[in-house]
């Protein structure tokens, strides 16, 4: 038996891929969902590759109770548990958030009304979640922009408007 050689394998062995390569590869595939947007949509508008590849999914919170008339002009209810189903899924928002958007070490409380790095208006929030943020002013970790995955604009509105309802709930 011919036994192939490459410059990461000893002599008589069989070929390995050093750990690192490894680990970089996976946080590659999560941090920009595992393929190019083309992935099959799962059922809160989200990409199932997107899910798949991170590997994260929270347990989904409780029915939201909305009150329309708290909805900024042009988000709709369905938009607003679209975005808590991504939050809390594929978009992976709840691993520095938290399931409950209360914080953590990473990222702050979306739930009071207290804002950091924004005004707390939807555009706001729209814009933040598509540029990221670079710099935190409290928190140490950095949000890439749309959460370094491949949302659509629609999705970044979607989160958007969940995240402007959590202080308003």
């Amino acid at each position: 038996m011919t036994t192939i050689q490459n410059r990461f394998s000893r002599p008589g062995t069989r070929p390995m891929v050093p750990g690192a390569l490894c680990a970089l590869s996976l946080a590659v595939l999560a941090a920009c969902g595992g393929d190019s947007g083309g992935g099959a949509q799962n059922a809160s508008g989200g990409d199932a590759d997107m899910t798949a590849a991170t590997g994260t999914e929270a347990p989904a919170p409780a029915e939201l109770s909305i009150d329309p008339a708290l909805l900024p002009e042009g988000v709709t209810v369905e938009m607003v548990q679209q975005g808590r189903d991504l939050f809390v899924g594929g978009g992976i928002c709840f691993t520095c958030h938290t399931v409950e958007a209360t914080g953590g070490p990473l990222a702050p409380d979306l739930t009071d009304d207290v804002w950091i790095n924004v005004d707390g208006e939807y555009s706001s929030i729209v814009e933040l979640v598509k540029t990221g943020v670079a710099q935190p002013i409290e928190h140490p970790g950095a949000m890439l922009p749309r959460a370094g995955l491949p949302l659509t604009d629609e999705q970044v509105e979607a989160v958007a408007a969940y995240t402007y309802m959590l202080s308003r709930m």
